[in-house]
């Protein structure tokens, strides 16, 4: 891999910045400065340091964040704050959102720069389950989850997909689904004449909130972690 090349994966600084860093002498290549900014390294084994520390490169990065009201799920927007904007720095460069949580819901949101798993994660072929607590405006009856359980004409081709309903001793509902049609969770809840007033994703696939972060905070998964989600 070229040095530029690696530097600009670690999330050090553009193309032209880079080349500029290294120019300046603030790039060592196993103990010696490098001046070239277009030599080869080997990015497995060789040593490659900034400003006398060491930049390790991952080909991959899983983020783990939990996602709070009033953020919009996208890469960058130009008048309201992003998810992305939560994490800084960025450990590498060209991360995005796994699918989206909408402005007023709040969760579970992996965030990765690993497009393959990211399309697995998505696709119904995979049945990833997502899990969400829903608050509701009305209480919800056994004849509501019966349906949800059965799939809903949400006003799509086709009804969803069976999903997983179940009340919580403290009246919301807990919703399982593996598809990720858009605002299904509203539209399923408008279905059974309802209406979602709080909605959050408590666990996506093998992933859950149950050892944080905090609402506003993120981790990276732990390789246990990444070990579980990644698709075959």
């Amino acid at each position: 891999m070229r040095l530029d090349k690696f530097l600009c994966d670690c999330n050090i600084g553009t193309r032209s910045q880079v080349k500029d860093l290294v120019k300046k002498g603030m790039v060592q290549v196993n103990g010696t400065v490098v001046k070239k900014s277009d030599i080869a390294i080997n990015e497995d084994t060789d040593i490659i340091e900034f400003k006398g520390e060491r930049v390790s490169y991952r080909k991959y990065v899983y983020i783990l964040l939990n996602k709070p009201a009033g953020i919009i799920t996208a890469t960058e927007d130009k008048r309201a704050n992003t998810v992305m904007d939560l994490i800084k720095p960025l450990p590498v460069k060209d991360m995005f959102p796994v699918g989206r949580l909408d402005k007023d819901t709040t969760g579970l949101l992996l965030i990765t720069n690993d497009g393959d798993l990211t399309h697995k994660l998505l696709s119904p072929k995979y049945h990833v389950d997502k899990t969400y607590i829903v608050t509701t405006a009305k209480p919800v009856s056994q004849s509501d989850i019966e349906a949800l359980c059965k799939g809903v004409d949400i006003g799509d081709d086709k009804p969803t997909l069976p999903a997983k309903a179940s009340l919580l001793p403290d009246g919301t509902l807990e919703l399982i689904i593996h598809e990720g049609r858009y605002h299904q969770v509203k539209r399923m809840l408008e279905a059974v004449d309802n209406e979602v007033t709080a909605l959050h994703r408590s666990s996506f696939g093998p992933l859950n909130l149950e050892n944080g972060p905090e609402s506003g905070c993120w981790r990276e998964l732990t390789q246990d972690e990444i070990s579980k989600i990644i698709i075959r």
